[in-house]
C-alpha cells in the first residue's frame, strides 16, 4: 500500500502579521526609540500624526479617552442568549454579562481600537490573550451593536449565509488576529507548549518607526552633529526614495487579506518575499472582484488600471498617517492624467453639475462591509450594473439611486457611447463563478485567459487557484506556461497548482521555479516538487530543492500560534513519509483551534494508515461534533466503518456524505452500492452505482460496477451495452473484457468470448500481468472447447 500523500497548501487564513522588529545585519546596534523621540526635530509632523487614525489605532481606556470620545453606556444587547451591557464609570469601562437578571460576570475593558467607523474593545482573557468584547460602537450611527453577528456574510444565491462565530472564538483574539496593525514593535512571546502569550509592544497605534524602521541610530547621528554639519547617512529608512512598488508594499502588511511567509518584514522589502495574498478564489469577493467581505484593499488595488499605467501609489493620495490629501478637492488626484474629463463633466458622468458628483462617486464608492466597517473600492473601475444582475455584486449607480433597479441602471450604461465596457469583466467573472462551482465545461476558455498576457494578474491568479479543484492533468501545460508570467503572484500559484502532476516536464519546470527571484514562488515550487520521489533528482538538483524547502518550512514555523501553519507542516511531514511528525503537527493544529476540522480529517486518514483505527474514528467523530454534515468526515468514517464490517453504521454515514454532494460523490455512492448489494438490495445497488457512474463517466471502474450489478439483477442487455462502451473507451481495462466474455460463455458463444480475449491481447499498452491473465483465459477457453 503506497504511503498516503497530500499536496501541501499555504492556507489563506486572515491573520495580520507583526511589523518586523528584526534588523538587517548592518543595523544590529540600532533600536526602536518610540514616537516621542521624533518630537524634538519633527514637531509639526508629530502634531499631524498624533490625532490620526494610525496613531489612535489602539488607545488605552482612561480619563483622556473618555473625555475625547464621549461614548455612551449601552443598552443590554443579546449575544448568544446572554445580555451584555457596557458601562463607563469614572475613568474605567466594564462589560456586564447577564443570564436574564442574574449577573454572570463583569469584564474589565482596557483597550479601544479603531474609531474611524467602528470602535472595538479588548478585555484580558486567560493565557495572556486580549479578547474583543461582543459589543462594538458604530461611530456613524452612534449606537452599540452585536459585533460577532455583524460579521456574518450574506452570500446570496444558492450559498447559505455565514454563521456568526462565538465571541470567545480565537478569531476574535487580539493576539491572533488584529494586533500587529494596531500597535507598534510587537513581540508576541508566544509559548506553544502552554498556548499562552506574554505579548509586549513599544507603543499602541502605528508609529513613525513602523514605516521608517528603528530610529535609534538616526537619533544618535543627528544629536551628535555640530552646527552646520551634514550627516553622511540618515540612519533609518527614508520612504522618499521608495519606488511605486515599495510604497504599496509598505502599506500592504495591514491593508491586505494575506498571510505571512517570513518571521519579519521591513519597509522597502519586496512584498511577495514576505506575504501571500488572497484573490478571487475566495468567496469574500464577488466573481467580478468587488468585495463582499472585508478584504483590506490590496487585491482590489492590484486590479487598478490607473496604478498599472502610471506611478500612482498609496502615498499619492494619502499621507503617511493615513489622511486623504485631496479631501477638500476629491477630483484633484485624478486630474493629472484625466484633465480632459473635467472639460465636460456632465457628458462624462451623465449627471448635471448640480448633482455634486466627484470621480470617487462612480469610481471609488464607499460601502459598508461586515462588522459595519466602511471601505472605498480601490480598483477605480466604473459602475457595472450588469454584474449586479448576474452576480449580485454592488454598483455605484444603485448605491445612489436606491429606488431604481440594476436593470434600469444597465440600460442607461449601455446607451452611452462606450456602453460595452462591462463585457470583458462579465466574461471572466462568469468563468470565475463556474470554476468556484466546479463547472468545467468552459475550462478551455479559462486556460486561454490564463495564457493571455493581457489578462489582469488577479484574474489569472484566481483562475489558476480555482483549477486546483480541476483534477484533469491537461491543466499542466497552461500552468507550466504561467510559470513564465511577469506576475510573481501568478507564478507562485502556478507552481502550487502543479503539485501532484508527475511528469518530467512538470519536474523540470518546478526545479526552475525553486530558483525564482521571489520567495513566494520558491516556497510554492518546493511545496509542489516535494511530492515527487526525491531519488528522481540528482545531487545538484536536491541541493536546489533543499534551499527552497528550508524557506518553505520557515514559512510554516514563523507563526507558532497559527493553527493552519501546523496543519501545513503536518502535510509536509506526511508527504515525506514522516508519520509521527505529521500526526504531532496535526494534533497541535487541532489543539490550538478545535473548530478547525482539516487537521482532524487528515490525521484520521494517517491514523488509519498506521493501524490506529480507534484514534482515526475518534478524530472523525470530533469533526462531526462541529460539522455533522461534513462530506469528507462522513465519507472517511463510512469507509473506516465498512472496513471493520460495521455495515449499518457505515451505510448511515456514507448516506450523509452522499446527501452533502449528491451530484459529485462517486466514492460514497460506490461503497453504498456494495453495502446494499451485500444486504440483498440489488435495485439499491444499481441506483447507487448509477449515481457513481454519472459523477465519473470516464472512470471504467464505475461503469464496470454498474454493469456487474445490472447483470446480477438480470439486466443482461444493459450490462452488455455498458461493458461494450467501457471496452471501446478503455480497451486496456481487462476486467470489462473478462466479464463480457463470461456473459458470452454463459450464452454458449465461445467464439465471441475468444475474439474478445484475442483482441485484448493486441492492445499495445496492456500490462504484462494482464497479458498473462488473458492468455490463461484463452487457454482455459480452448481446453473447454476441446473437451
Amino acid at each position: 500500500m503506497p504511503y498516503p500523500k497530500n499536496h501541501i497548501f499555504i492556507s489563506l487564513v486572515v491573520l495580520l502579521t507583526a511589523i518586523s522588529c528584526k534588523q538587517k545585519p548592518k543595523e544590529l546596534n540600532n533600536e526602536f526609540t518610540g514616537s516621542a523621540s521624533c518630537i524634538e526635530c519633527h514637531e509639526n509632523f508629530y502634531k499631524l500624526w498624533a490625532p490620526s487614525y494610525h496613531a489612535q489605532a489602539m488607545m488605552p481606556i482612561n480619563a483622556e479617552f473618555m473625555e475625547e470620545h464621549q461614548l455612551p453606556d449601552s443598552d443590554p444587547i443579546d449575544v448568544e442568549g446572554h445580555l451584555f451591557q457596557v458601562e463607563f464609570k469614572d475613568s474605567t469601562m466594564v462589560l456586564h454579562e447577564r443570564d436574564g437578571n442574574e449577573l454572570v460576570k463583569t469584564y474589565d475593558v482596557i483597550w479601544a481600537m479603531g474609531g474611524h467607523n467602528v470602535y472595538t474593545f479588548l478585555t484580558p482573557f486567560e493565557k495572556g490573550k486580549l479578547q474583543n468584547i461582543p459589543l462594538a460602537f458604530d461611530a456613524n450611527r452612534k449606537e452599540w451593536f452585536n459585533y460577532p453577528m455583524a460579521g456574518m456574510r450574506h452570500f446570496g444565491g444558492d450559498m447559505p449565509d455565514d454563521e456568526a462565530l462565538p465571541w470567545k472564538d480565537d478569531m476574535f483574539a487580539f493576539n491572533t488576529g488584529c494586533y500587529s496593525c494596531h500597535i507598534s514593535q510587537l513581540n508576541t512571546n508566544y509559548d506553544l507548549a502552554t498556548d499562552s502569550y506574554h505579548t509586549t509592544w513599544k507603543e499602541p497605534g502605528i508609529n513613525c518607526e513602523t514605516c521608517h524602521g528603528p530610529a535609534g541610530e538616526h537619533v544618535r547621528i543627528f544629536k551628535a552633529l555640530k552646527e552646520g554639519e551634514e550627516a553622511d547617512e540618515l540612519g533609518l529608512i527614508s520612504t522618499k526614495v521608495f519606488t511605486q512598488e515599495q510604497h504599496v508594499a509598505s502599506c500592504s502588511p495591514c491593508h491586505a487579506k494575506m498571510n505571512p511567509i517570513t518571521p519579519s518584514y521591513m519597509p522597502g522589502d519586496k512584498y511577495f518575499d514576505n506575504y501571500n495574498v488572497t484573490t478571487l478564489e475566495d468567496r469574500d469577493f464577488y466573481p467580478d472582484g468587488r468585495s463582499l467581505g472585508e478584504n483590506y484593499t490590496l487585491t482590489e488595488w492590484m486590479m487598478n488600471a490607473c496604478a498599472d499605467n502610471s506611478e500612482l501609489h498609496c502615498v499619492t493620495c494619502h499621507t503617511s498617517s493615513g489622511r486623504d490629501r485631496n479631501k477638500d478637492n476629491p477630483n484633484q488626484a485624478c486630474l493629472k492624467c484625466h484633465n480632459n474629463r473635467t472639460e465636460d463633466l456632465e457628458t462624462h458622468t451623465g449627471h448635471p453639475a448640480s448633482a455634486g458628483l466627484t470621480c470617487l462617486s462612480c469610481h471609488m464608492p464607499k460601502r459598508e462591509f461586515v462588522g459595519r466597517f466602511l471601505r472605498s473600492d480601490h480598483s477605480f473601475r466604473p459602475p457595472m450594473p450588469e454584474a449586479t444582475i448576474k452576480f449580485g455584486s454592488p454598483n455605484a449607480c444603485n448605491q445612489c439611486h436606491k429606488d431604481k433597479s440594476p436593470e434600469w441602471a444597465n440600460r442607461i450604461v449601455k446607451a452611452r457611447p462606450n456602453g460595452n465596457y462591462q463585457e470583458e469583466t462579465l466574461k471572466w467573472a462568469q468563468l470565475i463563478k463556474e470554476a468556484r462551482d466546479m463547472q468545467w465545461e468552459n475550462v478551455d476558455k479559462m486556460f486561454a485567459y490564463i495564457r493571455n498576457p493581457k489578462t489582469d494578474d488577479v484574474v489569472a491568479n484566481s483562475l489558476i487557484r480555482l483549477l486546483n479543484n480541476y483534477s484533469d492533468a491537461s491543466k499542466a501545460g497552461v500552468l507550466i506556461d504561467a510559470l513564465n508570467n511577469e506576475s510573481e503572484l501568478v507564478r507562485s500559484s502556478a507552481a502550487y497548482g502543479l503539485g501532484g502532476i508527475f511528469t518530467d516536464e512538470v519536474k523540470a519546470a518546478l526545479l526552475k521555479a525553486c530558483q525564482d527571484d521571489i520567495r513566494l514562488v520558491r516556497i510554492q515550487a518546493a511545496n509542489a516538487i516535494l511530492t515527487f520521489p526525491q531519488d528522481e533528482f540528482t545531487a545538484e538538483e536536491q541541493t536546489i530543492i533543499a534551499v527552497a524547502e528550508r524557506e518553505y518550512v520557515t514559512s510554516m514555523t514563523s507563526r507558532q500560534d497559527n493553527w493552519s501553519n501546523h496543519y501545513n507542516l503536518g502535510l509536509y511531514h506526511q508527504n515525506k513519509g514522516e508519520a509521527t511528525e505529521a500526526l504531532n503537527s496535526y494534533e497541535t493544529a487541532a489543539r490550538l483551534y478545535p473548530p478547525a476540522v482539516l487537521p482532524l480529517i487528515n490525521s484520521s486518514v494517517l491514523y488509519s494508515y498506521v493501524g490506529n483505527n480507534e484514534k482515526a474514528e475518534e478524530n472523525l467523530k470530533k469533526v462531526l461534533e462541529y460539522e455533522p454534515k461534513n462530506e469528507a468526515a462522513n465519507l472517511n468514517l463510512g469507509l473506516l466503518l465498512a472496513e471493520q464490517g460495521r455495515l449499518d453504521e457505515a451505510e448511515k454515514t456514507l448516506r450523509t456524505a452522499l446527501e452533502a454532494n449528491p451530484e459529485n460523490q462517486p466514492v460514497a455512492a460506490k461503497n453504498l452500492s456494495v453495502i446494499v448489494a451485500q444486504c440483498g438490495d440489488l435495485a439499491g445497488a444499481i441506483k447507487y452505482a448509477e449515481m457513481a457512474f454519472k459523477a465519473r463517466p470516464d472512470d471504467p471502474d464505475y461503469g464496470y460496477m454498474l454493469a456487474f450489478y445490472r447483470m446480477q439483477n438480470e439486466q443482461k442487455s444493459e450490462a452488455i451495452k455498458m461493458l461494450k462502451k467501457i471496452i471501446a473507451d478503455n480497451p486496456q481495462y481487462v476486467m470489462a473484457t473478462s466479464l463480457l466474455a463470461k456473459i458470452y460463455l454463459g450464452d454458449g458463444n465461445e467464439e465471441m468470448a475468444k475474439k474478445l480475449y484475442e483482441d485484448a491481447l493486441k492492445i499495445e499498452n496492456i500490462s504484462e500481468q494482464d497479458k498473462v491473465a488473458l492468455q490463461q483465459m484463452i487457454n482455459a477457453l480452448l481446453d473447454n472447447i476441446g473437451n
